[in-house]
């Protein structure tokens, strides 16, 4: 099949929508499909890539940006490549666009709501006040794209409830999005990789790791964390907090550690690339979150790929991912946060246990087999859409 995705991100950009579609990219090309990404212009990217066509954009709200909602030119091109479905993964600029193209050439649509946007609002609304009303409002756009579609696709039960409480009447179908297993695992062999960044942090071999790996963002609830951990982290001198990203809160994060005296014990690494972050992963000996904004999250799903044991705040995102007492545990608030890390971290054996157990849990959230899922809805899809083309 020829394929296009059609997105507002895209790599060198990283977050978990990139790196969703640069590996679903990949694996329906070794599939044997042919696939297009139809996304933004970004500064850092300074020449033309294959079978990526950009539009132009503009900043917008923090670090995202803008693309353009039909590009004349660009469309031309599209109806040459004739496609046989197109696949969104935005519901403003590009998936204006493919929404667009998709009813111009006639094709099946297809959908994947990534991101609770609800949850945003706070980027883009001055005043407190507003929230309400735009939250509302981008429950209606979600909701008006999605049944616009021929198909929508989302990672968990959780974002599929929520769909159909925005009255999203089109048909969901429920495919957790899959990471590269193997880029995980295989980093345990890279001992002096980790060494090295271990050394470099200032963080000794007897010291324990909290890691969390994502943005830096009043919606993760990063502030919860550390307000949690202060009292744990000064019992505890070896016990160590490194987080891996970055984002717009990290400057009030930093204060707020200063103000506890935490300071020397947490570590704000910064962003790091994705083909590094299997190694920073390892670091870690237990990964923590306190985010009720995740559609699935990946990041817990990478880090018992690496045999981290998970300790998160308790979400329905987490059904089918974490579970408690087999590759980690939930909690409700900071005392079951510690008792868990307490837990996990005074016996050897049941931090092994845990490890082995995040491990073996994430076998079925493979890239390939996510591939093989979404290759099957889009013939499906293809099929209805020819026998409806041939009934009228």
């Amino acid at each position: 099949m020829r394929i296009g995705l059609f997105t507002d991100t895209y790599f060198p950009q990283i977050n978990g929508v990139v790196s969703s579609i640069c590996m679903l990219k990949e694996n329906l090309e070794k599939l044997g499909h042919q696939v297009f990404v139809f996304t933004i212009t970004d500064p850092t990217v300074t020449k033309d890539e294959p079978n990526i066509y950009r539009v132009p954009s503009l900043p917008f709200a923090k670090a995202w940006r803008l693309g353009m909602f039909y590009h004349p030119r660009l469309a031309r091109t599209i109806k040459r490549l004739q496609l046989d479905v197109i696949h969104t993964h935005t519901e403003f600029s590009l998936g204006i666009f493919g929404r667009a193209m998709a009813r111009e050439l006639q094709i099946p649509l297809l959908h994947t709501y990534h991101t609770i946007f609800e949850d945003y609002t706070h980027y883009n609304v001055k005043f407190p006040a507003l929230e309400p009303i735009a939250k509302s409002a981008v429950r209606k756009i979600s909701a008006n794209f999605c049944n616009a579609v021929d198909r929508v696709i989302v990672p968990t039960e959780k974002v599929k409830d929520l769909l159909l409480s925005y009255q999203v009447r089109q048909k969901i179908s429920v495919i957790p999005t899959g990471i590269q297993l193997n880029k995980f695992s295989n980093a345990k062999g890279k001992s002096n990789a980790i060494l090295k960044i271990r050394a470099d942090l200032g963080i000794r071999q007897t010291d324990r790791v909290l890691l969390y790996v994502g943005r830096l963002a009043v919606e993760k609830n990063i502030g919860e964390l550390i307000e949690s951990l202060k009292s744990y982290l000064h019992q505890k001198q070896e016990m160590k907090f490194v987080l891996i990203g970055d984002g717009p809160a990290k400057g009030d994060l930093e204060e707020m550690t200063k103000s506890f005296g935490i300071q020397e014990q947490t570590f704000f690494v910064g962003e790091k690339p994705y083909a590094e972050i299997g190694d920073y992963y390892q670091l870690g000996d237990v990964f923590i979150s306190a985010s009720q904004s995740e559609t699935q999250g990946l990041t817990y799903i990478e880090a018992m790929a690496s045999g981290l044991p998970v300790v998160a705040k308790a979400d329905r995102c987490l059904d089918g991912v974490l579970e408690n007492n087999v590759n980690g545990f939930t909690f409700r608030d900071k005392h079951e946060l510690q008792s868990a890390l307490d837990w996990i971290l005074s016996n050897d054996f049941e931090k092994e246990r845990l490890s082995h157990g995040a491990i073996h849990s994430v076998e079925k959230f493979s890239d390939v087999y996510y591939a093989k899922k979404i290759e099957a809805i889009y013939q499906h899809v293809w099929n209805v859409h020819v026998i409806n083309k041939k009934v009228s």
